[in-house]
C-alpha cells in the first residue's frame, strides 16, 4: 500500500494544539453519550476468549504508544517482522500473537493517519503473505488518542479481519481475553477517556473469570495507562482505584458468591502498559504473596517520556509495595536530555512565530495615538531605561494601558494563560504555581523591554526612518519582534519546561513532547512455557534514519540499519508455581 512518510508530531505547533483539543473535547462529550463498547457488545455475544492454550510454547510480542513518525515506528516494526532476535546468544522468535496496548496512531486517529503512521510502516516492514500458513495473530487496545474519533478507525481496523501486513486481526471488541498455554491469560481491558470501564465489558470478563478461569490461573493484565504511576504523582487520581476495582469484584470475583472461592488463588503476574513513552519495571517487594510485575513499555515510537521523575517506591495492587527495578533511559540520560528544552526555539519554531506575532498584534493596539498625543513607541523614545528613567517609562506603559483595554486584555490572557498552563497534578503541585505566575511575568517583561528597546533604537539611531509610521519602521520594528521577541519569549517558555521537568519534576509530558526524541524506543518479547513465564525488554537507544526507499509492484518497501538493540535489563523469568 502507498503511504506518506511522517515526521514526529510537533505537539507544539498551534495549528496541531487547536485540532487536537477540539477533538479531545467532542470524544469526552460524545463519549459519555455514544459509548462504542456498548454498541460492540450489543453487535457481539460471545463472550468466549480466543483459545491459544493447546500449543506447548507461545510468544507474545508486546509493543505500545506507536504510529508517530516513520523513523521510530518503522524501525521498532521492522524489529517486531523479524523471524527471529539474537540476544546475548540466545534466539528469540517473532511473536506468535502481536499485542498493541494503546495510541496505536497519533496525533488523532483520522483514516489517513492510520494509514501513513501505523497500517503502511506495518506493511511495509512485514509485506501481507497469503501463502504463510504461520502468520501471527494481531490485538489491540485503544489508548486515548484512538478514542478522538469515538473509536470509530479503531474498530474498522481491529475488529472486522483485516490485515495488518502480515499479522491477522482476530478481535470483535475493543477489549479481549487470551487464553494461553499452562493457564496462563492475556486479559485486556478498554478504559476510554481515563472512564469508568463499562457495564458490558465487566459482564464479558466475569463470564470469562467465572467459567474459565481455574483456582490457579495466571494473569498477564494489559490497559492503556501506568495508574501506579499516576497515582504516584497525584493521590487525587482515581484510575488506580478503577484499576483495582476491576481486578478484585471482576477478576478475583469478591462479593460475588458464584466464584470468589474459585478465584481467590488466581495471581497478576505481570500488568503491562504503554501512555508514558519510555521503559519502566515496578516490582512487588517479597511477602506472602507471589511478586507481581507493573511495566510501562510504552516504546513504540512516540516521543521519549522521562523517567527521573519516576519514584523508587509505591503502592501496587493490594497496597503492596512495589520497587522500581529499571528505566529506560536511565535517570541520568534523562536528566541529560531534559536540559534539550533549552533549545526549545529550535525545535518548536513555530512557537516562536507565534509568540513574536503575538507581540506585534498587542504592540499594534498600544500604538492607536491619543488626539494629538505621542503613540506610545514615540513616547518611549524619549526616555533612556539605562539612565535611571525606569519610572518615566512604566508610566508611559500604564497609561497607555488605561486607554486601551483591549491591549491590557491581551497582557492578561499571555498571564493567564501561561499560569494554567502549569502542571499542578504532579511534582511540587500547587507550589508549581509560583513557577508558573514568574513565567508569565518573565514574558510580560520581556516584551515591554523590547517594546522599548525596538522603539529607543530605531527612533534614534535610524534618522532616514524617524517617523514611526513610515514602511520601512513599521517593517523593521515587525522583523525585529517576530525574529528577537519571538526568540526571547519561546527560549524563556524552554527555560521553563527546563526548571519544570529536571527541579520540580512536572510537566513530564510537555517537556518531552518539545525536543520529541526518537531514541529510547522498546517492546516485550514474552516466552510462555511450562517452566513459566520470561519477559525479555527489547531497547533501541538510537532508531534508523537512513531508510532508503524502493518499490515491488508499486508498494513501498525500504532498506536502511543496522538496528542496534539490546535487552535493556536481564530477562525476567517468573516460575509456574504448579510445575515447581
Amino acid at each position: 500500500m502507498k503511504f506518506e512518510r511522517k515526521p514526529m508530531v510537533n505537539w507544539y505547533d498551534p495549528k496541531q494544539l487547536a485540532f487536537t483539543s477540539v477533538k479531545t473535547v467532542l470524544s469526552s462529550v460524545f463519549g459519555n453519550f455514544a459509548d462504542r463498547r456498548e454498541l460492540q457488545a450489543a453487535l457481539d455475544q460471545d463472550c468466549k476468549p480466543f483459545d491459544y492454550s493447546q500449543n506447548e510454547e507461545l510468544w507474545l510480542d508486546y509493543i505500545s504508544d506507536l504510529g508517530d513518525g516513520f523513523n521510530s515506528t518503522f524501525t521498532m516494526a521492522q524489529l517486531l517482522a523479524k523471524e527471529e532476535l539474537s540476544l546475548r546468544g540466545k534466539s528469540l522468535k517473532r511473536g506468535d500473537i502481536l499485542l498493541m496496548g494503546g495510541d496505536e496512531v497519533y496525533p488523532t486517529p483520522e483514516n489517513i493517519e492510520y494509514d501513513n503512521r501505523l497500517r503502511g510502516p506495518y506493511t511495509a516492514a512485514f509485506p501481507k503473505n497469503e501463502n504463510d500458513k504461520n502468520r501471527p495473530d494481531v490485538f489491540a487496545i485503544p489508548g486515548n488518542h484512538d478514542w478522538y474519533d469515538g473509536l470509530t478507525n479503531f474498530l474498522r481496523l481491529f475488529t472486522q479481519k483485516r490485515s495488518l501486513g502480515n499479522w491477522k486481526t482476530q478481535q470483535h471488541r475493543s477489549y479481549f481475553a487470551l487464553k494461553l498455554p499452562y493457564d496462563y491469560w492475556v486479559i485486556a481491558i478498554d478504559i476510554q477517556l481515563n472512564a469508568d470501564i463499562d457495564f458490558p465489558q465487566i459482564c464479558y470478563f466475569k463470564e470469562i473469570a467465572k467459567e474459565y478461569f481455574k483456582p490457579n490461573s495466571k494473569i498477564i493484565l494489559c490497559t492503556s495507562e501506568p495508574s501506579w504511576v499516576y497515582k504516584s504523582f497525584d493521590i487525587k487520581n482515581d484510575s488506580f482505584d478503577r484499576l483495582q476495582f476491576f481486578i478484585d469484584k471482576v477478576l478475583y470475583g469478591k462479593k460475588d458468591e458464584d466464584y470468589k472461592e474459585k478465584n481467590k488463588n488466581i495471581s497478576i503476574e505481570a500488568i503491562l502498559t504503554g501512555d508514558l513513552h519510555h521503559y519502566a519495571r515496578y516490582e512487588t517487594v517479597k511477602d506472602d504473596s507471589r511478586p507481581s510485575q507493573f511495566i510501562t513499555a510504552g516504546g513504540g515510537g512516540a516521543f521519549m517520556h522521562p523517567t527521573h521523575t519516576l519514584k523508587e517506591e509505591l503502592k501496587g495492587i493490594h497496597e503492596r509495595k512495589a520497587e522500581l527495578k529499571k528505566t529506560y533511559p536511565p535517570k541520568e540520560s534523562s536528566v541529560k536530555l531534559s536540559l534539550l528544552n533549552l533549545l526549545f526555539p529550535f525545535f518548536s519554531r513555530t512557537m516562536l512565530l507565534f509568540f513574536g506575532i503575538y507581540h506585534v498584534f498587542t504592540t499594534w493596539i498600544l500604538q492607536t495615538k491619543l488626539s494629538n498625543d505621542s503613540t506610545i513607541m514615540e513616547s518611549l523614545a524619549k526616555h533612556n531605561l539605562f539612565k535611571g528613567e525606569l519610572s518615566e517609562i512604566l508610566g508611559i506603559i500604564t497609561n497607555t494601558l488605561f486607554h486601551f483595554p483591549s491591549a491590557l486584555f491581551l497582557n492578561l490572557l499571555l498571564l493567564i494563560g501561561i499560569v494554567l498552563f502549569t502542571d499542578t497534578s504532579s511534582g511540587k503541585k500547587k507550589l508549581n504555581y509560583i513557577a508558573g505566575g514568574i513565567h508569565g511575568l518573565l514574558q510580560l517583561v520581556n516584551f515591554y523591554f523590547l517594546l522599548w528597546l525596538f522603539s529607543y533604537n530605531n527612533l534614534n539611531n535610524f534618522p532616514w526612518i524617524n517617523n514611526v509610521n513610515e514602511g520601512g519602521q513599521v517593517l523593521l520594528f515587525f522583523a525585529e519582534m517576530v525574529l528577537v521577541g519571538g526568540l526571547i519569549s519561546s527560549f524563556i517558555f524552554g527555560l521553563y519546561l527546563t526548571i519544570s521537568i529536571v527541579l520540580l519534576k512536572n510537566h513530564i509530558t510537555e517537556a518531552s513532547s518539545s525536543y520529541r526524541w526518537e531514541g529510547y524506543k522498546n517492546f516485550l518479547r514474552i516466552s510462555v512455557k511450562k517452566e513459566g513465564l520470561t519477559i525479555y525488554p527489547i531497547g533501541v537507544k538510537k532508531v534508523v534514519t537512513n531508510w532508503k526507499e524502493f518499490s515491488i509492484n508499486d508498494n513501498p518497501r525500504f532498506e536502511g540499519g543496522p538496528i542496534n538493540y539490546e535487552l535493556i535489563e536481564d530477562p525476567i523469568f517468573i516460575k509456574n508455581e504448579e510445575t515447581s
